[in-house]
């Protein structure tokens, strides 16, 4: 199946039932006995997507509960729209690879950092909202200065 953004899931929503295969990191991983959530961002847009897994569903159910913070995943699942919920839809996971597993060190975690700590790694700081933000209006800027010179 072919990967969706979650940029397009939000900008022209599937209809309720439709598989889609996402893929990007976890913001967070919480989970109970037999049920997890995953907030997963691809940095298409600054909005997560919530993952719901179930353990009577996935046979790798305990291995995707202990990931951690920025975590690579690949979902495949059925979406579902939640218009009562905080977020328009969820997506009921149906198989999920861990493509790759994130250390408990890792640099950014899930509290608000200073940007003097980013900029000690600047390779991440692109992941972070406020500069993908930043680099969203930049780029736009650049586009629209490139677009008055041209015409």
């Amino acid at each position: 199946m072919q990967r969706t953004e979650l940029a397009s899931l939000y900008t022209a929503t599937p209809a309720d039932g439709t598989k889609v295969t996402v893929c990007g990191w976890a913001k967070t991983v919480r989970d109970s006995k037999n049920i997890g959530f995953i907030s997963l961002s691809d940095g298409s847009c600054y909005k997560p997507v919530q993952i719901v897994f179930q353990a009577d569903k996935l046979a790798n159910y305990a291995e995707i509960a202990k990931c951690g913070l920025y975590t690579s995943f690949e979902v495949t699942g059925t979406l579902v729209l939640t218009p009562n919920a905080k977020q328009p839809f969820e997506i009921q996971a149906d198989q999920v690879l861990v493509e790759g597993v994130s250390n408990a060190d890792y640099p950014l975690q899930k509290k608000r950092h200073s940007f003097e700590y980013l900029r000690t790694i600047s390779h991440l700081r692109p992941r972070t909202n406020t500069f993908q933000a930043v680099f969203r209006v930049r780029s736009l800027i650049a586009y629209a200065i490139h677009k008055y010179f041209q015409e």
